[in-house]
């Protein structure tokens, strides 16, 4: 006999129930899913928004994670959450840091992070980190990349430390 209705003063809930049928549209998985690193360390130029190079895969659940960008699979279309974390370590002064995420190509400007100081915020041998994160809606084919920019007083070079550069996201179970 199914049960089709169950009102909560017919059950005793100090009861033990043993549950022998099956549950349907419980659960489910947060996949596709990627993190990824860069193995080395990243030159950055001044006052140019720099692509991260991200070549070591921690693990791209659907292969969806390549040249530096994941892209939304067939039938995977849906809400994502994406971060972004940055190391970088100053040589001259820095001014200005985004961390900045891209979706096609653009700038999406709910998910980056910008600090801004009058005085330098790194100096020489300085270590740095910014975290950038948000939910995007991706459709099928929409790809995703992570971006850097540094503005420097001095014009010199920073680096995005190795190992430290983390890019991710997992689709969202809705």
């Amino acid at each position: 006999m199914a049960i089709t209705k169950i009102q909560s003063e017919s059950l005793n809930l100090a009861d033990t129930y043993d549950f022998t049928g099956t549950v349907t549209g419980a659960g489910g998985v947060n996949t596709p899913a990627f993190k990824v690193k860069n193995a080395s360390d990243v030159s950055l130029s001044n006052a140019t928004a720099t692509k991260l190079t991200l070549d070591s895969e921690i693990f791209d659940t659907d292969n969806a994670f390549a040249s530096d960008k994941f892209t939304v699979p067939s039938d995977k279309a849906g809400k994502y959450f994406i971060s972004l974390q940055i190391s970088l370590e100053g040589q001259y002064d820095v001014t200005e840091m985004k961390g900045m995420i891209y979706k096609n190509g653009s700038l999406v400007n709910d998910i980056q992070i910008k600090l801004k100081m009058d005085d330098n915020i790194i100096s020489g041998g300085t270590e740095m980190f910014l975290n950038a994160n948000g939910i995007l809606d991706l459709s099928v084919s929409d790809y995703v990349e992570a971006y850097v920019y540094i503005s420097s007083t001095s014009g010199g070079v920073y680096v995005a430390k190795d190992n430290k550069n983390f890019f991710q996201g997992y689709r969202i179970i809705e």
